[in-house]
């Protein structure tokens, strides 16, 4: 055999060698890199933007698809985002109210410190809910299914975000300041079953939502579908707030303040020119400037003017 029939011979003999081993297969996700994915998808934000209740909609439309209130998940987008301070207007505000009503009845102990002034005011309010749609597509809505149950065809016109059939989902996201009523952002999510990739039953990114009451958007793949359109319409949310003022108590009006003594609105805070008497109840409301006592401040008919703070107290 010539020298070349003998190298084509050995190749051959190569590739065919070459051809049994076997290749080794992709790299596949474990559940830990599948959790650290999904996590990493909430965003996290560099500065607090200020304190946020999160309350649910006026219209039930969770209890159609078995669901729990889906403000307990926006509860955890919040938390783990770090963008704002979350406070509890739920559950946890009624036993605050029982524990605070023990308090005032002298039932507590001495120096529990619990009483008046003690709780944070929201900034903003967040509202998960669907997106209204004209009409009721074919398919088993949650809209559907909560007009079959009240005999309102209208309510499932109303309610059609999501389908239950399809496996589809459309949610929004609305963010109300709650000094100024503001709407500070709106933003919508969509995902589908395909949005899911890598199986339902995979991820243990959705444990977390078990220990806070949201384990049905665990356990079920439409429950996953709403909770990806709201992972989305709450990143979409968080990019659109990013230039909210530091401190949103400070950024907004003054509140208003109420004659408690009768006075004089004083044209600078020297008090030499009167522009008007003041009378007992009448709402002033100031601009910011202060001079020691005296604050400057607008009436009810645009009169601008210097007061004493010492004869007003705040508007309830």
């Amino acid at each position: 055999m010539s020298s070349m029939s003998r190298l084509s011979a050995a190749l051959c003999g190569a590739l065919a060698a070459a051809a049994l081993v076997p290749v080794a297969p992709a790299h596949a996700a474990s559940a830990q890199e599948i959790r650290a994915q999904k996590t990493a998808e909430i965003p996290v934000c560099s500065r607090n933007l200020g304190t946020i209740a999160v309350t649910e909609p006026d219209t039930n439309w969770w209890g159609g698809a078995q669901l729990p209130s889906p403000a307990a998940l926006i509860k955890v987008f919040v938390s783990r985002s770090h963008c704002f301070t979350l406070l509890d207007r739920g559950k946890g505000m009624k036993a605050m109210q029982a524990e605070r009503a023990l308090a005032s009845n002298g039932d507590l102990r001495g120096g529990s410190n619990i009483g008046k002034g003690q709780v944070k005011a929201a900034d903003y309010v967040l509202v998960p809910d669907l997106v209204s749609q004209n009409n009721n597509e074919s398919g088993n809505n949650i809209g559907g299914l909560l007009g079959g149950l009240v005999g309102n065809r209208n309510v499932g016109a109303l309610l059609g975000g999501v389908n239950i059939k399809r496996k589809t989902a459309d949610v929004v996201l609305t963010v109300t300041d709650v000094r100024s009523s503001e709407q500070v952002a709106m933003t919508e999510g969509h995902a589908s079953k395909t949005d899911l990739g890598w199986g339902a039953g995979a991820g243990v990114f959705w444990g977390a939502f078990a220990g806070v009451g949201a384990s049905g958007y665990a356990n079920t793949e439409i429950g996953q579908v709403i909770t990806l359109a709201y992972l989305q319409a709450y990143t979409d949310m968080i990019a659109q707030l990013g230039g909210l003022p530091a401190n949103a108590s400070a950024a907004n009006a003054q509140q208003a303040v109420t004659m408690q003594k009768p006075g004089r609105l004083f044209a600078a805070p020297d008090g030499k020119r009167v522009v008007r008497p003041l009378e007992v109840g009448m709402m002033l409301y100031p601009t910011g400037n202060k001079q020691g006592v005296m604050w400057e401040v607008e009436d009810e008919l645009g009169n601008k003017g210097w007061v004493s703070s010492l004869l007003f107290g705040l508007a309830r």
